[in-house]
């Protein structure tokens, strides 16, 4: 599944969609792999590490349907900015979604209306780039949404853009989109209160398995 159509998009999804893809191709361009687990339609949560600001932009270009992305309140303050996360459909929230109940519905009801999201399970950018524990939030929307997950790794965007360091031009940023996992394979309500924080690490364990895509054999 890698057809676009940037026109089926809101106008200002759309230009960025198609402005991001051609900046990853001309300045991260790395190897993808998994596009034929990319669900063509329906709600789903695309889940994945987070080692950089490059992160969102980047997984969520290759993947021809317009997502709904998280972004701290914080964010929200009065300018270009704003407008612009406005623009794309971004959804605000709190740094711990899950004391969010404004947010919680937002999110809700946008996978209940069958459009996907872009969730990072570990909640904030690795200090490293190593694979960081994943908090609840992610698990409390994926089950009781019910509606399954895609997991994603992203590879190199630390080494192109991590925390304290600078832009890196260059740099391969490669991305691998794993088989999409099915509630049933994430959700135990029998964990009672540790419903949402165990599906949130069976949800990570299926990212940290993924490995970095390799070139092809022309």
């Amino acid at each position: 599944m890698n057809r676009c159509d940037h026109l089926a998009m809101q106008p200002m999804y759309g230009v960025c969609h198609y402005v991001i893809l051609n900046i990853y191709d001309a300045c991260f361009r790395g190897e993808i792999s998994g596009l034929e687990n990319i669900p063509a339609q329906g709600s789903f949560i695309l889940a994945a590490n987070h080692a950089s600001l490059l992160d969102p932009p980047i997984v969520g270009c290759h993947v021809p349907r317009q997502f709904s992305f998280f972004a701290r309140s914080s964010l929200w303050k009065p300018g270009l900015a704003t407008w612009w996360l406005d623009a794309v459909g971004t959804i605000p929230v709190d740094r711990d979604g899950s004391t969010d109940v404004m947010a919680a519905k937002r999110v809700l009801q946008a996978l209940r209306a069958g459009r996907p999201i872009i969730m990072f399970p570990e909640g904030t950018r690795s200090r490293d780039g190593q694979l960081q524990a994943p908090k609840s939030g992610l698990g409390m929307f994926a089950c009781r949404a019910a509606v399954p997950v895609l997991p994603a790794r992203i590879f190199g965007s630390f080494d192109a853009f991590g925390r304290s360091r600078g832009l890196r031009l260059g740099t391969p940023i490669h991305v691998t989109y794993g088989p999409v996992l099915q509630p049933d394979d994430f959700d135990d309500p029998a964990a009672g209160k540790e419903r949402y924080q165990r599906a949130s690490e069976k949800i990570m364990s299926a990212i940290a398995a993924l490995e970095v895509p390799q070139p092809l054999v022309v």
